[in-house]
């Protein structure tokens, strides 16, 4: 099963403070939601323990992610892929775009996933949509880590 996501959030901080804080470990975690862990293995690859509740499944993911800072600050890529075990798995990978707006920063992002196992069977409305909800909650926390980092 396959899932696309894209959204706009404007953060009130400059491009490189948030550029940096996608890279940072500490913000990471605290901005994930049910993340256990984040560890940077190098300067362009991080791994993580994240537990979700998916409808009736939940499930202790562990994943890792690559980065690919070609066009940073401005414009950046990253690819992932994570193991929940019986549950299933999810793999996929974002375009992301800073954009110097008002003030602040506006990220932007295309998000495709392939997820399958059991979460796969549980249908693309329930997992999308707690895809979706999963990654407001993400930039919401993440915006508001950033903004408080004067």
């Amino acid at each position: 099963m396959s899932i696309e996501m894209t959204e706009e959030i404007h953060i009130p901080a400059p491009r490189e403070r948030v550029f940096a804080a996608l890279n940072d470990p500490g913000i990471l975690k605290a901005a994930i939601p049910g993340c256990e862990s984040v560890e940077r293995v190098s300067d362009t690859e991080l791994t993580a323990k994240v537990v979700l509740k998916i409808g009736p499944v939940k499930t202790r993911f562990a994943g890792r992610v690559v980065l690919d800072p070609a066009g940073a600050p401005g414009r950046f890529g990253l690819t992932g892929e994570g193991s929940g075990g019986v549950a299933g798995f999810a793999r996929g990978g974002a375009e992301v775009t800073l954009t110097e707006q008002d003030g602040g920063t506006l990220l932007a992002y295309r998000a495709t996933a392939d997820v399958g196992g059991k979460l796969a069977q549980l249908g693309n409305r329930l997992v999308g949509g707690t895809a979706r909800k999963l990654s407001a909650q993400f930039f919401e926390n993440f915006a508001a880590a950033v903004a408080g980092a004067d």
